[in-house]
């Protein structure tokens, strides 16, 4: 079910702010592909393999370098700006206007990437598309509903929207499982692996054909319960308590779009992925 690849140019320069986890592994596939690769992040840390970083704080435009590199990409990938972690209604607003302010020229793709916790206020357990309207209820949720309409609006920017992302390194679940910690088993729950969702950007930025919102969510949303029972069984513990009383909360995601974007995902469901952190783990 997979839509004709229409392909554009891959990109020879690629400028990614937000250095993080999800962008150290982008820039690590880009370069890999030959392209020339900047990340912009708050730390000084060496990122290695030839990508080349830049230090500053997008928001606070006074650690900022007054210019930034040429790039025909440009993935924004910010973690929420807060001062004393109360996040501004305006604060990705003002880290995309410190960001555009800086760049030489738009460049050809851009892409934001959100979360779908702009959704936190639908708890009715119908199923979310991306022609629904977000409804956020926190400061964060608001602030990233309002970058997302900055970003496209300065910089013609498409949006995509990860649920819950895990893979290597992002194992919170395995260790409240182990750690016996109680969950609430009918909370409804969406997740991405994380190698999906590097391709899915991928597609964004390179696909003539990708859309400009972008749902990033695997094929087989299920109850939390339903995940920790099966990652137990992989761990070869017992099944977390479940917190009472219970209540179906959470959202319920389609990855419709997701899966006509790529043809076929790497973990189309929690079991896939899970089971081979599992693995790795014991390895």
């Amino acid at each position: 079910m997979s839509l004709p690849h229409a392909q554009s140019s891959p990109p020879g320069r690629v400028l990614i702010a937000g250095f993080g986890k999800l962008g150290s592994r982008l820039g690590e596939r880009y370069l890999a592909r030959g392209a020339a690769v900047v990340g912009v992040r708050r730390s000084a840390e060496a990122a290695g393999g030839g990508i080349r970083l830049i230090r500053g704080d997008l928001a606070d435009p006074t650690s900022f370098p007054p210019s930034l590199p040429d790039a025909d990409a440009l993935v924004i990938t910010l973690p929420p700006p807060s001062v004393d972690r109360v996040v501004a209604p305006d604060a990705y607003r003002r880290s995309l206007e410190a960001l555009a302010a800086r760049l030489p020229r738009v460049p050809d793709r851009v892409v934001f990437v959100s979360s779908t916790r702009v959704f936190e206020g639908r708890a009715d357990g119908a199923e979310i598309t991306e022609a629904d309207a977000p409804s956020p209820m926190s400061d964060r949720a608001r602030a990233l509903v309002d970058g997302e309409r900055r970003a496209v609006e300065l910089l013609g920017a498409s949006v995509i929207r990860p649920s819950g992302i895990y893979g290597p390194g992002r194992d919170s679940l395995l260790r409240r499982v182990l750690e016996g910690d109680p969950i609430q088993y009918a909370r409804r729950t969406n997740r991405v692996h994380e190698s999906d969702l590097v391709r899915a950007i991928e597609a964004m930025l390179e696909r003539a054909d990708a859309p400009s919102l972008l749902h990033a969510t695997d094929a087989r949303p299920a109850p939390l319960g339903e995940v920790a029972t099966f990652v137990a069984g992989e761990l070869g513990v017992a099944p977390p308590p479940r917190i009472h009383r219970e209540e179906a909360s959470g959202t319920l995601l389609s990855g419709e779009r997701m899966l006509q974007l790529l043809g076929t995902l790497d973990y189309p469901g929690y079991r896939e992925g899970y089971a081979e952190m599992v693995r790795l783990r014991s390895t």
